[in-house]
């Protein structure tokens, strides 16, 4: 059984206003993923951006920095 069947096994019998609860709990963790994944993508963005400044050799101060 997959774990979109237990859930939706184990929020099968709760009351409406239960139910609704748990979608809206549901419906904020998708958010969060989202915004994690969000957030990787304009980090590694601004990673390949300032890799040319990070990387250049006549500013050695920048050799320990890590995004």
């Amino acid at each position: 059984m997959s774990i979109a069947e237990q859930i939706y096994k184990v929020a099968k019998p709760l009351p409406e206003s239960l139910a609704l609860e748990a979608l809206y709990f549901i419906q904020c963790l998708n958010s969060k993923n989202a915004d994690r994944a969000e957030m990787y993508d304009l980090t590694r963005a601004q990673e390949i951006v300032m890799k040319h400044v990070l990387d250049n050799q006549d500013d050695e101060v920048w050799d320990d920095v890590t995004l």
